[in-house]
């Protein structure tokens, strides 16, 4: 059984001004920190991407993640599945179009996982029932990937013809190139243990312990200076896949000693010699 997260965070339907028919964002309060929650809203496609899902969430995470009022962003779906990848009425109606309406489209979804996986805030992906082709890319564009016992994954896109093209990044870099080698070209559906062993997945559990292992993960989130937690995000993208050089080290010496000049990085320390919360922790 998971421990429990305390205080309990409150919900409340957020008045973001996003007209929206694909997504709905709920704001979770807790103390001056708020979670921002994502929900894809298709469920009787299973949350399958479209033209209007692509801008309306992509204009969602450009919004929320310029908010600095929010401190973490939980990405989900609603319904039976978290998403089962592109709707096929609007994959059939991109074949039928013209190469440039086509290119067009196809660069717009690319910016939405783009925007996914740049963004300021820490992000995590909810991910229940099935997260097929994008939905898998959303899943590994998150920070962080939290799977239900019943969740399963699948790169699908070569049992229709095409490739996983613009979710590649995203995946290459959460399971590896070895792996992609396998799950690109065979389509193999797999369940979460696997996912977690490749490394898409961070942390498995039962579905009813889902929603507490994502509260956990949000408490730990939050009691972390939300300007150091964007600083390591930029560290990870800098450094990763890198040789070690002089030059690598220096920069890293140069980030931290940049960082240690900071308002935060001052009320930390102090904060931890006091024995007390820093500024940005209020109960």
């Amino acid at each position: 059984m998971l421990p429990s997260l305390q205080p309990a965070l409150a919900f409340f339907a957020c008045e973001d001004p996003v007209d929206t028919t694909t997504i709905q964002i709920e704001r979770q309060v807790h103390g001056d920190g708020t979670v921002c929650w994502l929900w894809m809203n298709r469920p009787e496609v299973h949350n399958a991407f479209d033209e209007t899902l692509i801008a309306e969430m992509t204009a969602a995470l450009l919004q929320i993640g310029n908010d600095s009022s929010v401190r973490v962003i939980v990405l989900a779906g609603r319904g039976k599945s978290f998403s089962a990848g592109a709707d096929l009425n609007w994959m059939k109606r991109q074949g039928s179009a013209s190469m440039a309406e086509n290119l067009a489209d196809a660069e717009r979804l690319a910016e939405l996982f783009r925007i996914l996986s740049e963004c300021p805030k820490p992000t995590i992906a909810r991910v229940h029932g099935a997260a097929m082709g994008g939905g898998m890319g959303l899943a590994a564009a998150c920070n962080i990937c939290i799977a239900s016992t019943q969740a399963s994954f699948a790169t699908s896109e070569v049992k229709l013809g095409i490739i996983p093209a613009v979710i590649s990044p995203y995946v290459i870099r959460a399971i590896g190139e070895r792996q992609a080698y396998r799950y690109f070209q065979t389509a193999e559906r797999f369940h979460a243990d696997r996912a977690n062993v490749i490394g898409l997945a961070h942390e498995v559990v039962a579905p009813e312990q889902l929603d507490e292992m994502v509260s956990l993960l949000v408490a730990a989130l939050l009691a972390g200076g939300p300007m150091a937690q964007a600083a390591s995000t930029e560290l990870i993208r800098a450094m990763a896949n890198r040789p070690v050089t002089r030059e690598l080290i220096g920069e890293t010496a140069d980030r931290i000693a940049r960082l240690r000049a900071t308002p935060e990085a001052k009320e930390g320390l102090t904060a931890f010699l006091e024995k007390r919360p820093p500024a940005w922790i209020r109960n």
